[in-house]
């Protein structure tokens, strides 16, 4: 541990006003641990309300339900899945949240272009203003329609992004023309500048990638980007990936963790992300614990509050997912024992985290929190140094703080270990573990 510690860079700055951060620098100076936390404690859980509204829209029969499924990880059949038909089914902007992360909400819009939604007035009906962006699905060509929507879209302000669905069935269509052996089918079929003699998925699929791109330039949209996606292995296939990590990066600051937390582990740089997010919070988590010890106590003391812990490593485990169930899912997804998938794991698993775990793992960092206080410096960033210095008198600060940290870098290695013995073998493994 001390060799992995003498590293440590400072981790950077959460969202955090400067008043706030005078705020707490002032209850410390005061020797007032409780009121410094439980402002900590409020900083943190208004980032827990953080909202994002996604809008789905696009032509009537285009796929929009499925998305926000896919999205959401569930399957059309499951329970809370939003509705679907080969008839238009969505007659009204429906939220539905994400299963596990309620502040991320995915709002399946009704078609655009039908009678009771026209496009000059859709995005008045659909109440523009509520959304953070919006994502315009076509199964076929993007329409008319698409584009004059997206044009207003960009025009007040917003982004929006064009999604191709239903791309697997182009696929599965354009491979029955070619016999086991990859060959093109002489009856009735020759070669051509858009089709080779031998079958090639990734020419197809620049094939439609092209065809919906200048389509939309036609339409007067410029350097238009599709992203070809399909229902089934949403996060691992096609532009899946590619498309989750661009809404990633267009996203302000304030709002990366919220969508973070509800995407599926299925890239590196998505695991990699997460952990740079959740631990720009480290410091404020081990604020609050031991603030909150300090109201048991009636002083600054040794002791932490293990509730706080425990809901802290919990969450990292389900972010990372590091769970029984995460775990079966991916299992089933990929075709591979569970057995395989935990072998990889060093740390515990979220069912698995209990007080007496806990204890386990802080008595650990309470060995070396003496000898790290002074490392404790150099992982907080420099605007945060001197708090840094007036709660390290306290054992309970450094030790609580290195558990927090060590776990979740655990965690996130684990998460990597599992999604690299996931991809063995498969062909999305390239885009994925770059």
């Amino acid at each position: 541990m001390a060799s992995a510690e003498a590293h440590l860079e400072a981790e950077a700055l959460p969202p955090i006003s400067e008043g706030d951060m005078n705020e707490i620098r002032a209850a410390l100076e005061k020797g007032d641990l409780t009121a410094a936390a439980t402002k900590a404690q409020e900083i943190l859980a208004n980032e827990e309300q953080i909202q994002l509204h996604i809008a789905v829209t696009g032509e009537s029969g285009s796929g929009k339900s499925s998305f926000v499924n896919a999205m959401r990880g569930l399957q059309d059949h499951e329970e809370g899945a939003a509705e679907i038909g080969v008839t238009e089914t969505t007659m009204e902007c429906s939220p539905y949240p994400h299963p596990q992360h309620s502040q991320v909400i995915f709002w399946d819009l009704p078609g655009i272009g039908t009678p009771n939604f026209r496009p000059d007035t859709y995005l008045k009906e659909v109440q523009f203003d509520r959304y953070d962006f919006f994502i315009i699905i076509s199964s076929s060509r993007f329409t008319y329609n698409a584009a004059t929507l997206a044009k207003e879209i960009q025009a007040q302000g917003k982004r929006f992004y064009f999604v191709r669905s239903k791309v697997d069935q182009d696929v599965s269509n354009e491979r029955r023309l070619y016999d086991e052996e990859g060959v093109l089918k002489a009856k009735g079929k020759q070669a051509t500048e858009t089709r080779s003699q031998w079958y090639d998925e990734m020419a197809v699929l620049l094939r439609i990638r092209q065809d919906c791109e200048r389509k939309l330039a036609r339409l007067g949209i410029r350097s238009p980007q599709v992203f070809l996606v399909c229902r089934d292995d949403f996060s691992m296939k096609y532009d899946g990936p590619i498309l989750l990590q661009t809404l990633l990066d267009d996203l302000p600051s304030e709002k990366k963790l919220s969508f973070l937390r509800c995407l599926a582990n299925t890239s590196r740089e998505v695991l990699r992300q997460k952990k740079k997010e959740l631990m720009k919070y480290v410091w404020l988590k081990s604020l609050v614990s031991c603030g909150a010890s300090a109201v048991h106590t009636g002083a600054a003391s040794a002791d932490v509050d293990t509730g706080v812990l425990v809901t802290s490593l919990k969450e990292y485990c389900r972010t990372f997912g590091l769970s029984e169930e995460s775990l079966q899912k991916l299992a089933k997804q990929v075709n591979k024992p569970v057995k395989e998938l935990k072998a990889v794991i060093k740390s515990p698993l979220e069912d698995e985290i209990t007080k007496n775990v806990l204890i386990k793992l802080l008595t650990k960092s309470l060995g070396g929190a003496v000898q790290y206080t002074s490392l404790l410096m150099k992982a907080l960033p420099e605007e945060w140094q001197a708090i840094g210095c007036l709660v390290s008198a306290a054992i309970s600060f450094p030790s609580t703080f290195f558990l927090l940290r060590n776990f979740l870098s655990d965690a996130a290695a684990d998460a990597e270990r599992v999604l690299q013995k996931a991809l063995e073998g498969t062909t999305q493994k390239s885009h994925l573990w770059s």
